[in-house]
């Protein structure tokens, strides 16, 4: 099975062509923001981070954003740094070089101020955009495919209706030699043993429990017991009654297929397949992780409605019943509910949700899209100084 996308210099596929303005501290996010403006048809991020990392967030924050800046979706981009801070651009330079990725650098305080730094962002980023523009889409096999899944505004119909049906869309593209990732470690707890007996082997199975039982450890740690906050006050009005409801209903949406690999946060995994990502269950923060580790587009199901979107990934939306599809139909692409209301199969959704996939992977907007939804943040694993 093909789709048509663009072909990197490294060998990977991008599903769109962007080109994007990063700034690598929050003192240059305006700066950026500017230089965006200043371009149309560039693509901009915001982020409260870029100072004050200690050991293991640096690498983690250079990981992400080096990750993110480097997806395929992305064709080149301009690092704005102010320049004294502690994650400056040669830092994520050092990485994307690593990929091949078109990439080009200012500083504020090199350029003398705001004024400079736009005009000179402006011709920079200009200039990658005229790059860009002679990309041409190709045929490319689906197996090069990479697709993030995420659940969020949950009810109780989400695994039973939505869920599963992307489950059938993972299984089918995993089937076809791609990847597809589940993360929310959260919500993998109550469900972890089920995820164990599908690992592919005695390492994948020991992170499994290893990254659950951290998770739930780190949560303690700070006091808090997380089936008190868990299924949060939205699900419980949708009707889920517990953690361990919503685990087993949220790992539906990652299919039946062997887990191939545990990998970190923003971390790209070596194997295809399935795989999953640890971290945290945050709508946005999970999409950003996801991408970060090269995800070309992301699958977002949702019981309650949710206008989330990604700055340089299509995000498909799809319901869990039709109440919300039909409430929200600006935000919404899929309506799985016509497994309740129409009798339609899960298979039957399942492979429209591929047929889906394959369609935005080819160019088709996703709503997200085209209401212009380019939620972006970063997780954050210890204190900043």
């Amino acid at each position: 099975m093909k789709f048509w996308g663009y072909r990197r210099v490294n060998g990977g596929i991008g599903v769109r062509n962007h080109v994007l303005v990063f700034p690598t501290v929050i003192c240059a996010s305006t700066v950026a923001q500017m230089i965006s403006r200043a371009v149309p048809g560039t693509i901009c991020v915001s982020h409260p981070h870029g100072c004050g990392h200690l050991g293991e967030e640096r690498e983690h924050m250079i990981r992400t954003m080096a990750g993110f800046c480097g997806n395929p979706n992305v064709y080149g981009v301009l690092l704005v740094g102010l320049g004294c801070e502690l994650l400056a651009p040669n830092l994520i330079v050092e990485k994307l070089h690593n990929t091949g990725q078109r990439v080009e650098t200012i500083s504020i305080q090199a350029e003398g101020g705001t004024n400079n730094t736009v005009t000179k962002g402006k011709q920079l980023t200009e200039k990658l955009l005229e790059e860009a523009a002679g990309a041409k889409r190709e045929l490319a096999d689906v197996s090069e495919l990479f697709l993030g899944t995420k659940c969020g505004s949950s009810d109780t119909l989400s695994g039973l209706t939505a869920n599963p049906a992307l489950g059938i869309a993972c299984d089918l593209l995993v089937a076809e030699g791609g990847t597809a990732m589940i993360s929310e470690t959260p919500e993998m707890l109550g469900a972890e043993h089920v995820l164990a007996r599908r690992a592919a082997n005695d390492e994948v199975k020991k992170r499994i429990w290893e990254i659950t039982i951290a998770m739930e450890a780190n949560i303690k740690a700070v006091g808090v017991d997380i089936r008190g906050y868990e299924p949060g006050p939205g699900n419980i009005e949708g009707g889920i009654s517990t953690i361990e409801e919503k685990s087993l209903g949220s790992i539906r949406k990652g299919g039946t297929s062997t887990v191939m690999q545990v990998v970190r946060y923003a971390e790209k995994p070596s194997h295809r397949g399935l795989v999953i990502m640890d971290g945290p269950a945050h709508d946005v923060i999970a999409d950003t992780g996801m991408i970060a580790a090269g995800a070309q587009m992301i699958v977002f199901t949702t019981g309650r409605g949710s206008p989330v979107g990604a700055p340089i990934a299509p995000v498909i939306k799809v319901s869990s019943n039709s109440a919300t599809y039909n409430q929200m139909k600006d935000n919404i692409d899929i309506n799985a509910g016509v497994i309740l209301d129409a009798g339609e199969s899960i298979k039957d959704v399942g492979e429209r949700i591929f047929g889906e996939i394959i369609e935005v992977a080819s160019g088709k907007l996703t709503k997200s899209e085209m209401l212009g939804h380019n939620e972006f943040a970063i997780h954050t694993i210890g204190p900043t100084v």
